[in-house]
């Protein structure tokens, strides 16, 4: 009787163990299917700048935004780790900026303000480059005069907070409630790009509920949407 209760004991761990490496590999299988999401989003406005710049015939800009685009595409697909350091997402940032720096011209003022000693802070992949590419498509697109982006990144306490501003069309998209865990998700606005709701679904797989985004509108207008997740320093690749 003894060795069958020990056999079964052993079973039911066994079953356990395997229950548990299920779970982990779907949890990464549906990582990796959000982090893929985002992809098609970025190539096709990308190449809507790239045709821009070609129908106004600006060869000199069209061929910088090949160049970086290359240089981008390369860098890009060299990441397949759920987290990476600030560094390299400022890095992917910039490369889609200097495109938009091409089309928009003088009329777009950036800043990024990042301390030194969080650029080695852990991030998911495009999270930054996401929400830089929201406040384009769905707030300076249609800005006439000066575009402003400003981008913030500062240590809160245990956490980073990463704030991305704008002063183009305010609320690019609804999540109601302030503070609200990453993990859950409203229906979003009709504008709503699927950017939000994955980085919210994204930083929750990596945080759980110790992961915040927050969108609101500016009294001044325009929009800021502020991503708090926990600051992980070590152990992360700075190339």
């Amino acid at each position: 009787m003894f060795l069958f209760l020990f056999e079964k004991r052993i079973d039911l761990l066994e079953n356990k163990n395997v229950k548990i490496e299920l779970e982990k590999e779907l949890q990464q299988a549906l990582y990796n299917q959000l982090n893929q999401q985002i992809q098609p989003h970025f190539l096709f406005n990308t190449l809507n700048v790239i045709l821009s710049l070609a129908r106004l015939n600006r060869t000199k800009e069209l061929v910088r935004a090949l160049e970086v685009l290359s240089q981008f595409l390369k860098f890009k697909y060299k990441s397949t780790e759920p987290l990476i350091s600030l560094m390299r997402e400022i890095q992917y940032t910039e490369q889609y900026l200097e495109i938009q720096k091409l089309r928009f011209g003088q009329r777009l003022r950036i800043t990024l303000d990042c301390p030194d000693e969080l650029l080695t802070a852990s991030i998911p992949p495009f999270v930054l480059q996401t929400l830089v590419e929201n406040a384009f498509k769905h707030g300076l697109e249609r800005k006439m005069g000066e575009a402003i982006l400003e981008i913030r990144i500062s240590r809160q306490g245990e956490d980073v907070a990463l704030a991305v501003m704008d002063n183009g069309s305010s609320m690019h998209a609804v999540f109601s409630e302030e503070n609200e865990p990453a993990g859950e998700t409203e229906q979003p606005h009709e504008k709503s790009g699927h950017g939000l709701d994955n980085i919210r679904r994204r930083l929750h797989l990596c945080f759980g509920d110790h992961a915040h985004l927050q969108l609101e509108s500016l009294s001044e207008g325009g929009t800021r949407v502020t991503v708090q997740w926990p600051c992980i320093l070590e152990q992360v690749d700075v190339r």
